[in-house]
């Protein structure tokens, strides 16, 4: 990756549903720098397509929780053309397809949940694994 390109990390995800917040969760944490900004979409991803094409970033990084069938707290990024085309627990449209709305390469960072039962507490290996990205990425970038 060119230390040069503008890199938008994207939360995805519902604050009241447990660990299914833990993308808003990340991107919240994240601190802000002339290579890295942030926007919260929670579980509405598709009415953002416009704003995230304005911001013009290089690279778009969907932070959300994902089910990799791997224990909680797995994290991963791949590339949204290698993430199946369903949607899961808040999206209406699945990622893979919302992102071919969007002008530039686009990444999905999941995280395996634990519960994505209702409510407001993120379990604590998969807040391990936000906090091991928050600060990779606050030191790095």
């Amino acid at each position: 990756m060119d230390n040069r390109q503008k890199l938008l990390f994207t939360g995805v995800g519902n604050r009241l549903k447990s660990d299914d917040a833990i993308g808003i969760q990340v991107c919240e944490n994240l601190i802000k720098t002339a290579r890295l900004d942030t926007l919260i979409v929670e579980a509405a991803i598709e009415k953002f397509v416009g704003k995230i094409n304005s911001l013009a970033p290089d690279i778009l990084i969907l932070v959300d929780c994902t089910d990799f069938d791997q224990s909680p707290g797995f994290f991963k990024l791949i590339s949204v053309t290698d993430i199946p085309d369903t949607t899961f627990h808040t999206h209406t449209v699945s990622l893979r397809r919302i992102s071919e709305f969007f002008e530039m390469k686009t990444y999905l960072l999941g995280i395996q949940p634990q519960n994505v039962k209702f409510g407001e507490i993120i379990s604590p290996p998969v807040w391990q694994a936000a906090q091991k990205i928050i600060n990779y990425l606050n030191s790095n970038l």
